[in-house]
C-alpha cells in the first residue's frame, strides 16, 4: 500500500508541476500577445497621425518604424515644418517613449520645384489616373532632389504602375526615375 501512496502522491505532484507550467506558458503566450497587439496599435496611430499632418503633401514621403515604444521617421520633405511637426506629433502618442526623427529635407531648388509641378501634372492629368486624385494626399508621392526622381506608394496594378513610370520619365529636365511603387494586386 505505502507503494501505491508514492505513485499516486508522485502523480499528483508532476500533475501540480504541469498545470503550473501550463498557466506560467499561458502567462507568457499573453504576455506577448498583448505586446503585439501595443505594437499594432502604436503602428497605426503613428500612420494617422503621420497621413493627417497638414503639411503633408504629394511631394513628400514619410515613413516609419516601430521597435516597441520607439518610434524611427525616415523618409523625405520639402518643409523643415513637417520634419518638426511630424516628431513632436509622434511624440504626443500616447505609448511613444522615444522618437528618433531621420527625416531628410529636401534642398530648395527652383529646378526641383518645376520638376514636382510638371511631374504631378505628367502622372496625375494621365488618362485613368483621376481615381488617385480624390483622396487627401494621392497615394502617388513624387520625391525630387538634385532632378532625380523617386516614386513612392501604392497603385492598384501592373498597368498604372507602368503608364506612372511612363509618364514620369516623360518629363523634360529628369536625370533618372526610381521606381518604389508597389501595386495593390
Amino acid at each position: 500500500m505505502k507503494g501505491v501512496r508514492y505513485i499516486v502522491g508522485g502523480l499528483a505532484l508532476a500533475l501540480m508541476l504541469a498545470s503550473s507550467a501550463t498557466r506560467v506558458q499561458s502567462g507568457q503566450a499573453s504576455n506577448q500577445q498583448r505586446q503585439m497587439d501595443a505594437q499594432a496599435r502604436l503602428q497605426k496611430e503613428v500612420r494617422h497621425i503621420l497621413v493627417t499632418e497638414p503639411f503633408y503633401t504629394v511631394f513628400d514621403n514619410l515613413a516609419y518604424g516601430v521597435n516597441g515604444d520607439r518610434v524611427t521617421l525616415q523618409g523625405q520633405v520639402v518643409s523643415p515644418t513637417l520634419k518638426s511637426s511630424a516628431e513632436k506629433a509622434v511624440k504626443s502618442i500616447e505609448g511613444v517613449s522615444a522618437v528618433d526623427n531621420q527625416i531628410e529635407v529636401l534642398p530648395p531648388s527652383p529646378a526641383d520645384d518645376r520638376i514636382r509641378r510638371a511631374e504631378f501634372r505628367a502622372i496625375y492629368s494621365a488618362p485613368g489616373m483621376q481615381k488617385y486624385t480624390f483622396q487627401a494626399v494621392p497615394p502617388i508621392h513624387i520625391i525630387v532632389k538634385g532632378g532625380s526622381v523617386t516614386l513612392v506608394g501604392v497603385v492598384l496594378n501592373n498597368a498604372d504602375k507602368t503608364l506612372v513610370l511612363s509618364r514620369a520619365k516623360s518629363v523634360p529636365g529628369v536625370f533618372s526615375v526610381m521606381d518604389q511603387l508597389t501595386t495593390e494586386k
